[in-house]
């Protein structure tokens, strides 16, 4: 990160909920929305199961706006406000002291063939409650200029890439629910896209023959055989072999069935599906990176990690080697795109999400009193 900028410095809060559904995810910025960029804090509040259950009857509905949904959709948001109070109280400082938050929200439903995108949150809820300006519904003004609404986080990767010099080109995996890959060339070269399934179907799975959350360090696919049947069946999807720009719900290869399969094979094989189709996907950027840094919780799967390394021979390394936090990037980005939008800098490129041209995306809710 550079260590002065000629632009104005703001102080942030990204907000986060992946598409595992696990909890939320707060980072403190300080950001140009440019060059500068200093990570202060973060912290993370893992949902209760029930509240993760509730969640969860609200994906892939499209009626946003029924009393149930809605109810869901305060409590959620209430959430938000529980851990900005515990990440400013950690950092001895107050509400006012934030210039903007970035509110993702949580994906419910994804369809870029009919241009729907449903992040649930109330941002002009989150304000006037807070004071502070919320930056929110971020995907909308991407599929309304003809792109797919994701991936957005390839913007920050860029940054941070070219901040900390790496030899291009580099790809950067983002291992989370779904997983997407950023790939950043010489110039201004930048591509990103959803590569297949990162991290849900595996996490489901565990979950439903072990109860655990997740396969702990990849131990039980490590221990598992692949069924070459059903990857075989998964590799040939149309979704795969398709050209970026290009993005996914969760839910999109549920028509995988493994249930047949012993645990241990079954963890393999899924674990199998999300590490080949990354492989694809670094594939068909236009060269061949000089090294892939890994994000999210895919990183601490040693079974995916080594498998990555084995398919494409190259380095693949945790993003913790270059000292930036694995677990709090996603956060990072949605605070540093809430700055680039308040400053009227695009969040999204033809290249990563296939809209028409650079895109600046969210709507600002302003609290009553506060000045932009």
């Amino acid at each position: 990160m550079k260590k002065s900028s000629e632009n104005k410095i703001y102080t942030a809060i990204g907000l986060m909920s992946g598409t595992a559904m696990d909890g939320i995810d707060a980072a403190l910025i300080e950001t140009d929305g440019v060059d500068y960029i200093k990570p202060i804090a973060f912290e993370t509040e893992i949902h209760d199961a029930s509240f993760r259950t509730e969640l969860k009857r609200c994906l892939n509905r499209t009626d946003r706006h029924a009393n149930d949904i809605r109810a869901v959709e305060r409590e959620f948001t209430a959430r938000q406000i529980k851990i900005i109070d515990k990440l400013l109280l950690n950092n001895n400082m107050l509400r006012n002291d934030v210039d903007v938050i970035g509110f993702h929200g949580q994906t419910t439903h994804h369809d870029p063939s009919k241009a729907l995108t449903i992040q649930l949150g109330d941002g002009d809820w989150l304000s006037k409650q807070l004071g502070v300006p919320v930056i929110y519904d971020l995907r909308a003004a991407d599929m309304a200029a003809g792109g797919q609404g994701a991936p957005f986080i390839p913007v920050y990767h860029a940054a941070l890439v070219r901040n900390a010099k790496l030899s291009l080109p580099v790809v950067v995996a983002n291992i989370g629910g779904v997983a997407n890959i950023t790939w950043i060339g010489e110039g201004d070269d930048l591509i990103g896209f959803d590569t297949g399934p990162g991290n849900a179907m595996i996490d489901d799975w565990v979950k439903s023959r072990t109860g655990k959350s997740y396969d702990d360090g990849g131990q039980m696919a490590s221990k598992g055989k692949v069924n070459d049947g059903i990857l075989k069946r998964f590799l040939s999807s149309s979704y795969l072999l398709n050209k970026y720009p290009k993005s996914l719900d969760r839910n999109d290869f549920n028509d995988i069935n493994v249930d047949e399969l012993s645990e241990g094979d079954g963890a393999a094989t899924l674990t199998a599906m999300t590490v080949e189709s990354i492989a694809l996907g670094v594939r068909q950027c236009p060269e061949m990176p000089s090294s892939i840094y890994v994000t999210g919780g895919g990183r601490h799967n040693r079974t995916i990690m080594a498998g990555l390394e084995k398919l494409l021979g190259l380095p693949v390394c945790s993003v913790d080697e270059l000292q930036w936090d694995g677990d709090a990037m996603e956060a990072q980005g949605f605070a540093y795109m809430a700055v680039r939008t308040l400053c009227g800098l695009p969040i999204s490129f033809p290249n990563t999400t296939g809209c028409n041209a650079p895109t600046i995306g969210g709507v600002l809710a302003m609290p009553q009193g506060r000045a932009a």
